[in-house]
């Protein structure tokens, strides 16, 4: 066989591992969803934490293999699935929560996974994990060699992929469960137990998802953050199966695991070497990317983002919270040096979360890619002042900070675009794609990243005087934010929000306000990245990871999706339990509130509004009878008064009042 022939035939072979185990995560993906109509936004995470139990058990605590892996996958991922429908999915589904809740939920056990895995295991990356099936030789077809790993797992995709179609075509349960799908309501009027099907098919996904884990883990470095995205990049393979087509998430997911091993074939002179070595190992983010973009994808979804009521409360309660949120940003300026470097992070972390309630809170649009906007302006302002862009001297930070936020608000029409006719999960997708997309191809890159220098030339170089400097920008974005919900065009937003076709129907220019929401988002996000890289003097691409986005998105929720001065305190928050406690206990807090955000309308802002609207003294409608009595008291106070002004003449002059009432 020829030399270009044989290595293409090796690189298929090495592709189809990859393929495997993209396409079992679509096939978890593809059956949960048909049995509770929800994506599973979380399967990277519990992938992850199953991961991470196989390697405790086998490395750590010396169990055999075979034990440990029976254990983690039969037993363990599959009861894990079974609570997660009993404890956040099911009490949401009962209440007839909307598909915002429900993806808000599964964000929050991604984000509580990730940091429980980061309080228990630590950030450090482990290289010893265990392999499931060994990659011994097995043949050597045309001379070229086949691994024991690679058959068994693609055995195994097209074994479970098939038999989940058998029993979905051929049994009683598969009926049971065609008829869920098809009208879940119905299906309870003929006797069907829906939640008994609903805890079948989580059971499935987190069997799946744990098996993609454990097969991925031996291959990478197994860490809280890089297998997670990983898995969630391969939602490409079920989206572009439309979440119910078994056959076409196998195909989709062998095809991209082929196609990214054969693209390292690829080796282009010049320039476009490193743009082409940042596509071959991030296939399935632009195909996540492309099949997101598809117009089948658009969400008909028209409810928005349903999470329950925002702030109602008084006024005092209101100022309460604003004082207490001042206090707590300008606290800082009295701290110690150490302690001041860490609050650095705050305004410019706060200005990230005014963008998600700019774009979520106010305008009713899911985006989960924020953190892709705040890495531009991080990345611009660096590129600028280290002088590579050409063109243009290298710059002060002012000017290039100002610049980076310029050219940046235009790029919100990456999400704002296909907002225009998306809403719902189909919205989410998108967004987190471009967030991924950035990260990936762009933040990741050496071409982009190499000989950057940041420093605070123009600005106070000590943090003291920086930190007052980003105070005045947060104050600043606070002020942008609050002419946004006032006025003619916070009516328009409001209206868009909680009722996109009715507010089209009133004469409100909907895309245009869709398209100003995100580039106002992109501003706000693209100054606090550009402050956290002056902060730190440096850019760090794993502040703006996709997987901090969604922590930050899951964050603004839980503090009050339309509350500027919860962003925040939420940011406050967020920085100091990191700093003050552990890493990763503020996931775990920040993930656990989500899970319970059915629970929690609105919010913990919301949550405050009530508890203060019950606290206000109540006004009492009095009956005829007791406005009398109470004019009777009245005058008889007026008259007590003179009274004692006058001595003795008191009594006298009650008892005349008191027979003029008679």
């Amino acid at each position: 066989m020829g030399g270009g022939l044989g290595l293409a035939f090796d690189l298929g072979l090495a592709g189809l591992a990859i393929g495997s185990a993209a396409a079992l995560s679509g096939v978890g993906l593809v059956v949960t969803h048909r049995a509770t109509g929800v994506l599973n936004l979380a399967q990277g995470a519990q992938a992850m934490a199953t991961a991470y139990l196989l390697r405790e058990l086998v490395v750590v605590r010396h169990w055999p293999l075979a034990l440990a892996a029976a254990f983690c996958l039969l037993l363990a991922a599959p009861a894990f699935g079974v609570l997660l429908d009993l404890a956040v999915f099911r009490p949401l589904q009962r209440r007839g929560a909307g598909p915002a809740e429900t993806m808000v939920a599964s964000i929050g056990v991604f984000v509580l996974l990730i940091g429980a895995a980061v309080l228990v295991w630590g950030t450090a990356p482990y290289g010893d994990a265990p392999a499931l099936v060994p990659g011994t030789p097995l043949a050597h077809p045309f001379g070229h060699v086949l691994r024991l790993d690679t058959v068994l797992q693609l055995g195994a995709v097209l074994a479970l992929a098939a038999a989940v179609g058998l029993v979905g075509r051929y049994t009683r349960f598969g009926l049971r469960l065609r008829a869920v799908v098809d009208n879940r309501g119905l299906a309870r009027l003929t006797g069907v137990d829906a939640d008994r099907i609903s805890s079948a098919g989580w059971a499935f996904g987190s069997f799946a998802a744990g098996l993609v884990g454990v097969l991925l883990a031996p291959s990478l470095l197994l860490d809280p953050y890089g297998l997670p995205l990983l898995v969630m990049e391969t939602m490409a393979v079920a989206v572009a199966a439309r979440l119910r087509s078994l056959p076409g998430a196998v195909a989709t997911g062998l095809v991209l695991g082929v196609a990214q091993s054969e693209l390292l074939r690829l080796r282009p002179a010049g320039q476009l070497l490193p743009l082409a070595q940042a596509l071959q190992a991030n296939l399935f983010v632009v195909a996540l990317l492309v099949a997101a973009l598809l117009p089948w994808a658009r969400g008909t979804d028209d409810t928005g983002l349903a999470l329950g009521p925002g702030r109602a409360g008084d006024r005092r309660g209101a100022a309460v919270v604003r004082t207490v949120c001042a206090v707590l940003v300008l606290l800082p300026l009295g701290f110690r040096a150490d302690d001041l470097r860490h609050a650095l992070l705050v305004p410019a972390l706060a200005l990230v979360l005014l963008s998600i309630v700019v774009v979520t809170g106010y305008g009713g649009q899911i985006s989960l890619g924020q953190a892709g906007y705040a890495g531009l302006g991080a990345l611009g302002t660096a590129l600028l002042m280290s002088g590579k862009v050409p063109g243009l001297p290298p710059m002060a930070a002012p000017a290039a900070l100002l610049l980076a936020v310029a050219v940046t608000v235009p790029l919100g029409l990456l999400t704002g675009w296909p907002a225009i006719r998306r809403r719902g999960l189909a919205l989410a997708l998108v967004t987190f794609a471009v967030g991924t997309a950035l990260s990936r191809l762009v933040f990741d890159q050496p071409y982009a990243t190499t000989g950057l220098l940041v420093a605070r030339d123009g600005l106070p170089r000590g943090d003291r005087g920086f930190y007052a400097v980003e105070l005045l920008l947060l104050a600043a974005g606070l002020l942008l934010v609050r002419n946004l919900h006032r006025g003619s065009l916070g009516r328009a937003l409001a209206a868009m929000r909680d009722q996109q076709a009715g507010a089209s129907a009133a004469g409100v220019d909907v895309p245009r306000l869709k398209l100003l929401v995100f580039m106002a988002g992109a501003g706000l996000a693209a100054l606090g990245g550009g402050l956290m890289a002056l902060g730190g003097q440096a850019f760090d691409p794993a502040a703006f990871d996709p997987v901090q986005g969604l922590l930050w998105f899951a964050t603004v929720v839980v503090a009050g999706a339309d509350s500027a001065v919860g962003a925040v305190l939420a940011a406050a928050l967020l920085v100091g339990l990191d700093a003050g406690t552990a890493a990763g206990i503020s996931a775990v807090v920040v993930g656990a509130l989500a899970t319970a955000i059915g629970r929690l309308p609105g919010g913990l802002a919301g949550v405050a509004a009530r508890w203060g609207s019950r606290t206000r003294p109540v006004a009492v409608r009095l009956t005829p009878l007791g406005r009398r009595v109470r004019d009777r008291l009245r005058d008889r106070g007026g008259a007590g008064g003179q009274g004692r002004d006058r001595g003795g003449a008191g009594g006298q002059g009650r008892d005349r009042a008191v027979g003029r009432a008679r």
